[in-house]
């Protein structure tokens, strides 16, 4: 018996992560359809489990990584990206939402349905732009660490990352600084192999969220709002046909992206969490051979920030809404639309139930009815799935073109059996 079960675990072990989370998301699939609610509740304990290993390595990984990355670049570098950064997320974000309108517009979801049935709906307050920039400072850095605040992490890996640069170059800490610099590289290697063992129980945790997720949303559920379930997913589409034309346009291989990409967005699929999924995020970076200096910066950033999903989400939603109370969209009101929709994507970030406030806040600004919202919770998880998946690619893909702009170059496909354990090693 031992002998066998340690066959199973190499077998296990050595086949491609990707191949493990893809035989998951099927199984789990397959497992909450048969085995009803009873199933999401005996599988809770097992998804629960890889959403806190996940955001267990968030902390040090986006820490270690970003320090890290400063201290192999300059300063002006960091400002270009930072730039780039910014000015890409806003750019795809008013994108996204005018494709999830055109797209919306195109196939009339919602038509013939009414607000008779609709419940009232709890929105969290919109916190507004300039509550979540002052929040990037966070008042104190252990709270920031202990609430798992991205953007203070960010902004506390930045101040100390510039600092332990600073010191190396000094005449008279130079010796220090690089002390500190040898450590931050040692802490980083250690996180990379506790990352790596973490991987291991990928397949398992999205295993039993997939399932308990399938087997609480139930098939009536998808029945009854299907309509505009297929017209997010055809939008969804359409947005990762528009990053596939990026990717062409800046030489990016599509093999090795998409290769390297697939499990972050097959865990964010799973998990409907961006920062959750975060730390394959990363991995699936540095193995594109992109700079720790980028990724480590735009990556978190954009778990934060950049919602593209989110942002189609909102779009279909309001043609949806707007379609039930029988009052089309006009041109204003769509244009409205995405410049609203693009600042309310920022100014939400970080906030508990983020995609409601987007979607309430958007209504409210261009006359719709709120009530329309409680609708759209019944579908909250399927719908949820299909956008956080495409907000983990937009992160990625928009790493991988201002790193080509950069002048970085893209890594070539690494053997298969390396998916299962990432190495320390990195640019």
């Amino acid at each position: 018996m031992p002998a066998l079960l340690m066959t199973l675990w190499h077998g296990y072990r050595d086949a491609s992560l990707i191949l493990r989370v893809s035989l998951a998301l099927v199984l789990g699939v397959a497992v909450g359809l048969l085995g009803g609610p009873s199933v999401a509740e005996w599988l809770a304990p097992l998804g629960e489990l890889l959403m806190r290993l996940l955001k267990f390595i968030i902390l040090p990984i986006v820490l270690f990584t970003l320090m890290s990355g400063l201290n192999q670049g300059t300063t002006g570098r960091l400002g270009r990206i930072g730039r780039k950064v910014f000015l890409y997320y806003l750019a795809t974000s008013a994108l996204a939402i005018a494709v999830g309108l055109a797209v919306a517009t195109l196939l009339s979801p919602g038509e013939g349905m009414s607000l008779e049935d609709a419940a009232s709906v709890s929105v969290p307050e919109n916190p507004g732009i300039l509550s979540v920039l002052l929040g990037i400072v966070p008042t104190n850095i252990v709270g920031a660490f202990a609430d798992q605040d991205l953007l203070g992490i960010i902004f506390t890996a930045l101040v100390f990352g510039l600092a332990v640069a600073r010191l190396r170059r000094s005449d008279t800490q130079a010796a220090l600084g690089e002390r500190l610099y040898g450590l931050i590289e040692a802490l980083n290697a250690m996180t990379l192999k506790v990352m790596g063992g973490i991987l291991h129980y990928v397949p398992v945790g999205v295993f039993a969220i997939v399932a308990g997720t399938v087997a609480e949303q139930g098939v009536a559920t998808l029945l009854s709002l299907g309509d505009m379930v297929l017209v997010l997913y055809v939008a969804l589409g359409v947005q990762l046909l528009v990053y596939l034309g990026l990717l062409r346009g800046f030489g990016v291989p599509l093999v090795s992206f998409f290769r390297e990409a697939r499990t972050p967005m097959a865990t964010a699929f799973a998990t409907q969490s961006s920062s959750g999924t975060l730390p394959l995020t990363l991995d699936a970076a540095r193995r594109l051979g992109l700079s720790r200096g980028l990724y480590g910066f735009s990556l978190p950033l954009g778990a934060t920030l950049n919602m593209d999903g989110a942002a189609i989400r909102i779009a279909i939603s309001a043609v949806f809404a707007a379609n039930v109370v029988g009052a089309p969209l006009d041109w204003t009101s769509m244009l409205q639309i995405v410049a609203v929709g693009t600042l309310i994507s920022v100014g939400t970030a970080g906030v508990p139930g983020a995609g409601i406030v987007m979607i309430a806040t958007v209504f409210a600004q261009v006359g719709l009815p709120i009530e329309a919202v409680a609708l759209l919770t019944a579908i909250d998880a399927l719908v949820g799935m299909g956008c956080t998946a495409l907000n983990v690619t937009g992160d990625l893909v928009g790493s991988a073109l201002i790193g080509r702009s950069e002048g970085e170059r893209i890594a070539t496909p690494e053997p298969v059996s390396s998916d299962a354990a990432p190495c320390p090693e990195g640019p």
